[in-house]
């Protein structure tokens, strides 16, 4: 169990499961960068939790409500959790303060994009699950990723193998978040839209060590200033 001062983003998760070298710029540098998409998907995430709490039917929304995981060491805010009405005999599920029986949570994360080839964005809504599962005691089994390209949700199922990755990853961010070293670059296809990748620079500095480019770097004021040519015939 961790304390309330060891406790580590969730969206930071995301990020190293996307790139750790990206992880370690944004936590533990404080280095951003915006473009585009991040504006937009800040713009995005704004509107979401600008939005009231609201009962849909058998649906009461939240929004913007606060996570948190002791046992993962997390913390963060969930844009969606939906409660989904479950029938009056379920034994599962959780109760509300302002509502009658049981309900189902049922987490939703809002993305300005498009599904990613990875699971970098289904970490981040697992773990928002498993905050959910410690805080109310209750199973959550799936939520959805609502992607503003497409328009439209892409479910996810909580299954063991997902758990079991989010759960490894928290481990390894607080690891890492110990070690305080950020990751050499490594040029990879999903560079080319990272707002970070001036800062990164991932083509200019992947796959050379630290001592090849002082050498590199030495040789060259050398033959800037002339030195080491001066004997040559």
């Amino acid at each position: 169990m961790f304390n309330e001062d060891d406790l580590l983003p969730i969206s930071a998760l995301q990020h190293l499961a996307f790139c750790q070298r990206q992880w370690a710029l944004i936590h533990l540098e404080g280095q951003w960068a915006e473009n585009r998409l991040t504006a937009e998907g800040a713009a995005l995430h704004e509107r979401v939790h600008e939005g009231q709490t609201e009962a849909r039917g058998d649906v009461f929304i939240v929004r913007g409500l606060r996570l948190r995981s002791l046992r993962l060491g997390l913390v963060g805010m969930a844009d969606v959790v939906e409660f989904h009405r479950l029938p009056d005999d379920a034994g599962a599920g959780c109760g509300l303060p302002s509502a009658a029986g049981r309900w189902q949570p049922f987490p939703v994360e809002h993305k300005r994009g498009r599904p990613k080839a990875d699971r970098c964005d289904e970490v981040q809504l697992c773990a928002q699950a498993l905050c959910l599962e410690e805080m109310l005691g209750a199973p959550v089994p799936a939520g959805d990723l609502f992607y503003g390209t497409r328009r439209r949700r892409h479910h996810v199922s909580f299954d063991p193998d997902l758990r079991s990755e989010t759960e490894a990853l928290a481990a390894r961010l607080h690891t890492l978040a110990a070690e305080a070293v950020t990751p050499p670059p490594e040029l990879r296809p999903g560079c080319g839209k990272c707002s970070l990748r001036d800062l990164c620079m991932p083509d200019r500095l992947a796959h050379r060590s630290v001592r090849k480019y002082i050498a590199h770097a030495l040789r060259s004021d050398r033959t800037d200033d002339g030195g080491g040519n001066e004997e040559a015939p």
